[in-house]
Parts: C-alpha cells; structure tokens; sequence
C-alpha cells in the first residue's frame, strides 16, 4: 500500500504506534529532471548504438568499394582459370553464357601468346618501345583486359561489327596503364626484401627496418581502414603517364596477339557431312570508313573486324561484360583538386579535358581557395543517395524478356534483309542494294541499342539489392556537371530515369501530393504539359482509374502508362501516386520519387537576362504572367505565317510556294522546338535542316528523298528566320561574344575565362597535327593538340560555350543552397530535381539563384578579363541592352517547360500556395 502524506501529518505518527510503510513524494520538479536525465542517458546511449552500427556498416560498405576498385580484373582472371580446371575435371564446358564461352577458348591462347612475347622481349637486344610496359602486368590478366575492352568496343561501334586500329589500341593501352597504375603500389615491394649486411651501420639497419614494416603495411591495406594513408603513400609513389604513343604500341601488339589466338568454329548443320572449320573470330583490314557520322566524307582505315557469329551473340550476352566505374557504395571522395576526389583509387579528375594540356595547366595552377565552391557543388551532387526502383525494372526486365519494341525499348529481332532479285534489270537491282544497304544499316543501329540496353540493365541487377548507392560526378570543360558512371544514370533516357529513384524517401506533404500530380500529367505529355495548371490536375484526377490499373497490373493490364512520352517515368509515378491515394493519409506516404523542374528553353533565358530585353524576357518567362509563355509555340506560330504568305505566291517565279503548300499543315511545336533551344548555342543551318529532316521523317507524310530534303532546307531557313525576328538582342549578344572570340583567335591564342564560380575555362579548339607510330600491325596516325588556334571553331563556340558555363553555374549554385537547405538535389544541367515534398523551396532557391548570378556584371567581368588576359588585343565595345531589371521580378516564379506549378510567392507571409 502506498501512503502518501504531507510533512505536518508525519509529525502527528507517535514511535509506539504501528506504521506501515510511509513513502514521501518528492517535488514534480524533482522527478521530471530526474525522468529527463533518464531520457537523455538513454537516447545518448541510443545514438551512440546507431552510431556504432551506421560505422559497421559504412566500414563494411568501404572495404566492399576498395575491392571492387583494386581487384576486378583479378577477380576475372581467377574465374577464368577456375572454369578452365572445372572443364579439364569435367572434359565438359560448363553452361556459360555466349561471350563467356568465347573467352574461355581464347583465354589460355592468348594468355601463352603474351607470356611468349614477354620473354621473347626480354631477351631481345633492341626491344620494341612497349617492351618495359608489357611486363608490368602478368600475362593471364593483360589476356582478360584485352578480350573485355575489345569485345566493349565492338559492342558501341558506330561501323558494322568493326572498330578502328587507331581507337581499340590507345584504349586497350589505357585501360593496361590504368591497372598498372592501381596495383602498381599494392604490388611493389611484394616479393622483394632488402637484405642488410649484420655489420651495415645502424642507419641502413634502420632504413631496413622501415622498409620492412612498410611492405607488411602494404600487404594488409585491402583489409584495413587507412585509406588516407594510403592515398598519401600512392601520392609518394611516382608514377610517369605512359603518354598515348606508348598506349597505342603497346595496344597494337596486343591487338595482333589476340587476332592471332582467338578462334571461333561455326555451328553444326545437320546437312554438313562434317564440323565446320574453325575460323579467325578476328581479322585487320582496310575499310573505307565515314569519321563523322551524317557526312558523306569518307577515308581508308585500318579496322579490326569480328565474326559475324561473335556480333550476332553481343547484344545477347552484353551484361556478362565488366563495367569499370560503376557506382559507389559509399559517398565519393571530396574533390580538393585536379585529381583529388571521386572514386578511391580509380584515377578521376575534376575535369574531362580530352587531352588539352592547357585546359590541365589552367585547372593545376589555381589553388583551391577559388574552386572551393565548385568542389562543393559536385561533393553535393555525388552525396546524393540513389537505389533501383525494383517495381520499375520488373517491367522493363518482363518487356525486354519479350522481345521489347515497346515503350521505346528496341526491338531485339533484325529486320529482314532483302533477297537478290533473280534475273532483274538494271532499276531492279539498283533498288535492291538500296534497301539492302538501308536493312544493314537499320540492323547495326538496332544492334548498337541492344547493346547500350543490355549495359544499363546490367549495372541495374547489379545495384538493385544494394540499400543506395552513388555517382560520383565531374565537369566538361564549360563547367557542366555530369556524373562518371557511363550507363545507368539520371542524365540518361527514360529507361534510367524511370528505374532510378532517391534512396532517401520523404513525406508527400499537401504540396507534395499536388506536385506529383503536376509530374505525372507532365511526363504523360503530348500537349498535356502544356495545360493550364488547374487543367493538369484535372487531367491526373480524371484518368485515376488507368492510373491504379498501370501501377497495380502494369504489364497485363490496360498499360495506359505506355501512351505517356516518357513511359518508364510515368510508371514510376502511377505507383507512387496510387500508394499515395489508396493510403488513409496520403500526405504521409513516403516518397522516393525525384521531382523536374525544367528551364523555360533555359538558354534563351540566359540570354534574355544577358541582354535585359523585356520582350525577350517575357517570352521565356522571366516576368510573370496570366499565361504560361510558350516560346516554341509562338515560333511555330510565325513559322506557320510566313509559310501562308510564301504558299499564296506564283509556284513559277518563287519555287519555295510549292514547298510551304506541303508543309503548311505539318508545322507545329514539335517541328521547331529542338531548332529553337539549340539556336542559342550555335546550331547552324545544316544543323537545323537535319533536325528539321528528321522531325519531317517521324510524320512520315513526305516519302520522296529529294523533297523531303528540299522541305526540310526551306522549313529550317523560315525557322531561323523567324528567330531572329523575335530574340534580335540575343543575337546581338551573340555577335558580340563570336567577335570577341574572332579577335582573340586572330592573334593565335585560345578564348580563356572564368566562370561566375571560378573555374577556369580554355577552348580546346587547335588545329590538330598527325603523328605516324608505326607498329607491327600497321601504322597508326594520331591526332594531337597543335600550336595553331582553329580560328573558325574559336569564334563559332564560343557564345554557346560561355551560355553552358553560365547555366552550369546556376545549376552549382542552386545545389549549395539546397544543401544549405537540407533538400535532397540533383541537376540534368538545366532541369533541377529534389523530393515532391521540397519543391516550392527549391523553386524559391532557383530563382534567388538566377537573380544573384545576373546581379553580377557578368559581360562587364568578360570584357574586363578579356582586356587583362590580352592586353595588347581591342575589344568591340558591349552591346546595346535593355532596361529590364531582374530584381524587380526576383519574387515572381522562372517557371518551368516541363509545366511547373504556377507559384506566386507572398512575402509578407513567406509562404506559397497554387
């Protein structure tokens, strides 16, 4: 029993009397700090056990990484040699798949060829110039290098079932120096102890020693947690670039061992009295070949060329093949330099510079201090956590098992080629070497998708039971971010965006819930996007039903998901919305989806503030209005104009009547669209009439060649025409900056700058010198940077080169203030994602962030850079530009392409609302 009693009643209880148990409460405040203290030493000790695990867990994540970095091609070969002891144990091959069936024959030929040819240039007085790089790396995984980097060659070659000499042999000599450059460290010292003599004074006994625990040190560094010693040991380490004629002789031999070694016998006919021969799987030839796809330019080079058999099994067999850079299981490296940051031991710079020593130069002479807010922004981008969305990649798996051809899968069958007219004239035949050139060429092109299909859904099975993983990313030369991994990734097509998703899940919220709508009705597009707001909405609302069938039976069902633009994406948010819904709290409901917000033809916009044009800037929609402004519909408008006007002249005396007759009926947003937003960076007529050409040929309504040509010559003449009527102070922004350029080329320098956030930027545009390296198997030309500017190239990328390093630095800024924020980011160079729930915030960071980048005297900083850079140079003086003042308009919503919500901020109360 519990007595509870005040201090007066205990003085009344006399000794004599019987008393149970008397028990006094102490004050509410005393038990409250007491509870509190109990509370806090348990959640400390809570944190401190998550902690711990979280440490376990990275820890083990971290050795995973370092493996996968270090040991893949050693994992490789012990497969190989594992396989070949199982077939001699067995006298059976295993049940291989196809390309690893073709490396298990040729493994053990090819590994004795280069073993024999390591000795024979051992033992050679004059070596050959690769002699000392082929012995740093034992034969059996130089064998395995090989065979993978040819047969992924042959996999995205642009030619028919061949690759040049020249490419196969410099990357094959890379990927040698790459792993050499891994293991070089890993391995030095392994079986070598310097012996010291007992009476060898104390300072070698010493130096001995030191050695001694440093090789023990090395032997264990897979296994332990001191990365960043070991990073700062590597960094000790010297180690001279081969330099790509060292890479090109040394890959050309390798590429003769393996035509020399790798065999292929043909498949048994029942009609054949005996087993075919076997064949060379390999073969060097001369081929004419077009370097620039599209151009009618075409050269002799030196080609190696595989068997048709081996081709045909590729696109079956792509996702058997090891995929370098794949992404990390733990956040990457901070970028602190050149090239320091990324992935932990495979070599990675800040920047992809092709090759130019001065763009290297520039990036190794600034110190960090002036980069540190572009090393921040990519540590931002790669910090984001991502996962497969494994309902997603079920479908795509089942489609693709089927035999794909839907929702823009590619057909995994070939279309059929023609057969040889028997006995036909001379129309007949020439007709049919047409189509049967045009079904080779269809068929390589289907070949080539196969293979990059295959690629992304390999690296997918690979990451889907991984809790999240990362990428890594880093800068072209403009400053554009991109992230290292080559195949599955959020800049990729529909496939890879729909199976991707942020690993990290937020609550929908009440705007979220809307702005998943506003994503859906977006992704669905075709004029959809386009819709008023409230319209959008409605149009989501009204197909509920398709919605829940396409998430909940999305391959047997109606698969109303397959009409949307971009099918995968739109699945993705079906389920997302149908959970949301069918949830008795949807605002709840956790999601992973990633959010667009796309720039309004993003650099026009640029522009648009560049030149402080109102018109301009009200057509791209930097300043608010009732309506969304569609500036690819307002060309198309005018397009559609001048073709009405052309169309009414005399066909006989303006042979261009004719023409606008045809296309009156075909012009719409679609046809102008990809014209207008590559006008601002340089597209020039021959590339707007092929982009034109090829809108024309997917309406199909022009058959004829040769007037589907001079269609698509007249519709983009009009186009750009009607451009220029519209954004003439762009274009004069334009005209200034080529000039600039021009004067800058003239005098045989390249345009340098810097952009907003400090990154130094130089045009890598010199006219190349040929450098012969003659090889065993042929000679090889390769290209280097000369001393002479390209002055043409100079001056013509140059406006659309600075564009891409401004929006680049938009799209850097945004991703610090939206860490700064807590938001979740990431950006497809102008379209910027983040959860539904954080998209009004990261609308409102978008816009301060575009406000403050034009804040800045961004032409007057050009112009003075330009003066200090090339003080003996005159520059023209600035243009003209408007009155329009961004600040004024910094609360109004840069709202999206992709049909954003229509935001207006309130800043008395500092919130936002539809």
């Amino acid at each position: 029993m519990n007595l509870q009693i005040s201090m007066s009643e205990i003085h009344e209880i006399t000794p004599g009397e019987p008393c149970e148990r008397i028990f006094i409460r102490d004050p509410p405040w005393i038990a409250s700090l007491f509870l509190k203290g109990l509370y806090k030493s348990l959640q400390k000790g809570v944190k401190l056990e998550f902690r711990e695990i979280e440490k376990r867990k990275y820890n083990l994540l971290r050795r995973r990484q370092i493996k996968a970095e270090t040991e893949a091609w050693e994992k490789t070969v012990e497969e190989y040699k594992e396989l070949e002891r199982e077939m001699c144990e067995k006298k059976l091959a295993p049940n291989l798949p196809y390309v690893k069936t073709l490396f298990l024959g040729w493994f053990e030929p090819l590994k004795q060829a280069i073993e024999k040819e390591q000795k024979t240039q051992r033992s050679k007085k004059q070596k050959a110039a690769f002699a000392p790089h082929i012995e740093l790396l034992s034969a059996e995984k130089m064998a395995v290098i090989v065979m993978y980097k040819m047969m992924g060659l042959l996999m995205v070659a642009q030619q028919d079932g061949c690759v040049l000499v020249v490419q196969a042999a410099v990357q094959i000599g890379s990927a040698i120096e790459q792993e050499v450059r891994i293991q070089s460290f890993l391995k030095a010292r392994r079986n070598q102890r310097d012996k010291v003599p007992a009476d060898a004074p104390a300072d070698a006994q010493r130096l001995n020693k030191e050695k001694e625990l440093l090789r023990r040190r090395v032997n264990s560094l897979i296994r332990r947690r001191r990365l960043k010693e070991v990073q700062k040991l590597l960094k000790k380490e010297e180690f001279k670039d081969w330099g790509r004629d060292t890479q090109a002789k040394l890959g050309s031999r390798l590429i003769e061992l393996l035509i020399e070694s790798a065999f292929i016998q043909p498949p048994v006919t029942q009609s054949a009295d005996s087993p075919p021969d076997i064949r060379p799987a390999f073969w060097h030839k001369f081929k004419p070949v077009a370097k620039t796809p599209g151009k009618n330019i075409v050269k002799n080079y030196g080609v190696i060329e595989c068997d048709p058999i081996v081709l045909a099994g590729l696109d079956r067999t792509a996702k058997h093949m090891l995929i370098p850079y794949i992404p990390m299981l733990i956040p990457p490296k901070k970028w602190k330099g050149y090239d320091k940051g990324g992935h932990l031991f495979l070599p990675s710079y800040v920047m992809r510079t092709h090759g130019s020593s001065r763009q290297q130069d520039a990036l190794k002479k600034i110190s960090g201090k002036p980069m540190q807010k572009v090393f921040e922004a990519l540590d931002m981008l790669g910090s984001t956590k991502w996962r497969v969305n494994r309902r997603v990649l079920s479908v795509v798996e089942s489609i693709w098992a089927q035999g794909g051809n839907t929702a823009g899968l590619v057909d995994r069958k070939d279309v059929p080629i023609p057969e040889k007219p028997l006995g036909g004239d001379l129309t007949e035949m020439q007709e049919w070497k047409w189509s049967m050139r045009k079904a080779k060429k269809i068929n390589q092109e289907l070949h080539s998708q196969r293979c990059d299909i295959e690629l992304k859904l390999s690296v997918a099975r690979k990451m889907k039971d991984e809790e999240g993983f990362y990428y890594p990313h880093n800068l072209d030369f403009r400053g554009r971010a991109y992230p290292m991994h080559p195949h599955l990734n959020h800049l990729s097509s529909d496939l890879c965006r729909g199976v991707l998703e942020f690993a990290e899940g937020r609550p929908l919220g009440k705007s979220g819930l809307h702005w998943l709508k506003i994503h859906l009705a977006n992704l669905y597009a075709g004029g959809v996007e386009k819709l008023s707001y409230d319209k959008r909405l409605a149009f989501v609302d009204d197909h509920l039903d398709s919605i829940f069938d396409s998430a909940s039976n999305p391959v047997n069902g109606d698969r109303w998901w397959l009409t949307a633009e971009d099918p995968f994406q739109c699945l993705a948010a079906c389920i997302n919305l149908f959970e949301a819904l069918k949830s008795s709290s949807p605002h709840t409901v956790i999601s992973h989806l990633p959010i667009h917000q796309d720039g309004s033809c993003n650099g026009l916009q640029h522009y648009a503030a560049l030149g402080r044009d109102t018109l301009e800037a009200a057509a791209v929609n930097l300043v608010a209005g009732e309506e969304f402004a569609d500036v690819y519909s307002e060309i198309a408008a005018r397009v559609h104009d001048i073709m009405i006007r052309d169309g009414n002249k005399d066909p006989t005396t303006n042979p261009n009547a004719l023409l606008a007759k045809i296309l009156i009926d075909q012009v719409d947003r679609k046809l102008v669209k990809q014209t207008v937003m590559t006008s601002v960076y340089g597209v020039t007529y021959v590339g707007a009439r092929e982009q034109i050409k090829r809108r024309l040929e997917e309406k199909g309504i022009i058959s004829d060649d040769r007037l589907l040509f001079r269609a698509a010559c007249y519709a983009a003449k009009v186009t750009l025409a009607a451009l220029g009527e519209i954004f003439e102070a762009a274009r004069g922004i334009m005209s200034w900056l080529g000039d600039c350029a021009k004067v800058i080329a003239a005098d045989n320098q390249p345009v340098r700058w810097t952009t907003p956030l400090g990154l130094p930027v130089v045009q890598p545009y010199y006219k190349s010198e040929r450098h012969l390296i003659r090889t065993s198997l042929q000679v090889l030309a390769l290209r280097r940077e000369g001393n002479s500017v390209d002055v043409r190239k100079q001056r013509t990328a140059f406006p659309p080169n600075f564009v891409h390093s401004l929006d680049g630095s938009h799209m850097m800024l945004t991703a610090l203030a939206c860490r700064d924020a807590g938001l979740r980011f990431a950006g497809v160079h102008d379209s910027f994602w983040t959860h539904a729930c954080d998209v009004d915030q990261m609308n409102l960071i978008l816009r301060e962030k575009f406000v403050e980048l034009y804040n800045m005297p961004v032409l007057e900083t050009l112009l003075e850079d330009f003066e200090t850079t090339y003080p003996g140079l005159t520059f023209p003086p600035l243009p003209e530009r408007g009155n329009f003042d961004l600040r004024e308009h910094s609360l109004t919503q840069l709202r999206a392409d992709n049909g954003s919500a229509k935001v207006e901020i309130d800043t008395r109360a500092g919130t936002s609302e539809f």
